[in-house]
């Protein structure tokens, strides 16, 4: 498993709020302690709330705030796609000055970027990974808000090509990457999928309802009690 991809996990399992111990995320994790310790000072200096020291444990308070502006989530992916351009740019000192203003950004960008997400800020992926995802947004925004089933075409971290239909219910942004939240009808489960890891999505005709146990109500409930993993799931 990547470190940014382990990483992925460890916010999932820190996002309920409660307190974890190093030796039990390592063990759902299958990495030494040691390991965890590094990464839990990875997060901190990404700019993520973590609490808490070796031998105690670690969880998430709400972060600071953005004052004094409210970026929508749809001027947070303008930021994000602009700031991926210029990082790409042949020009250093263009591309210094899009990493000196994503840092500043992740400093204080606010946890909770859409409407009743609990979404915690990840800001460790590079800005080549997020620019992948943008192609996709207006067809999982518009398939969430029209509640349109969806085809997707998935690259899995460890490299497979799988295709899966899915119920689209929520995006979170972690901070230079989008995520979407689905029921997964090829597994009959809630998936978490990293948007910049889509090759392809295409709606559907067919629309869904929503069904006892397959919203995003009920993925809340779910994930109170089961570690998600990575994003994207087996």
């Amino acid at each position: 498993m990547r470190r940014t991809d382990r990483l992925f996990d460890i916010i999932q399992i820190l996002r309920d709020g409660q307190l974890h111990r190093a030796q039990d995320i390592a063990d759902r994790l299958e990495v030494s302690v040691r390991t965890i310790y590094r990464d839990m000072d990875t997060l901190a200096a990404s700019g993520i709330p973590v609490e808490g020291e070796r031998g105690v444990g670690y969880m998430v308070r709400e972060a600071i705030t953005l004052p004094p502006l409210t970026l929508t989530p749809a001027e947070l992916e303008a930021l994000n796609l602009g700031m991926a351009i210029v990082a790409e740019a042949a020009d250093p000192d263009l591309k210094a000055a899009a990493q000196s203003l994503a840092d500043k950004v992740d400093a204080v960008l606010p946890t909770q970027t859409i409407a009743e997400a609990e979404a915690w800020k990840f800001a460790v992926y590079p800005f080549a990974d997020a620019a992948r995802g943008f192609a996709h947004m207006a067809t999982l925004r518009s398939a969430i808000k029209g509640r349109q089933k969806l085809r997707l075409s998935y690259r899995r971290i460890d490299g497979t090509l799988t295709d899966r239909v899915i119920r689209p219910l929520h995006m979170e942004y972690w901070g230079r990457v989008w995520t979407l939240t689905a029921w997964c009808e090829l597994r009959s489960d809630f998936r978490v999928f990293r948007v910049d890891l889509v090759e392809d999505s295409t709606a559907l005709p067919e629309l869904f309802v929503d069904d006892p146990g397959k919203t995003y109500d009920d993925y809340l409930a779910w994930q109170k009690t089961t570690v998600t993993g990575a994003a994207d799931g087996p």
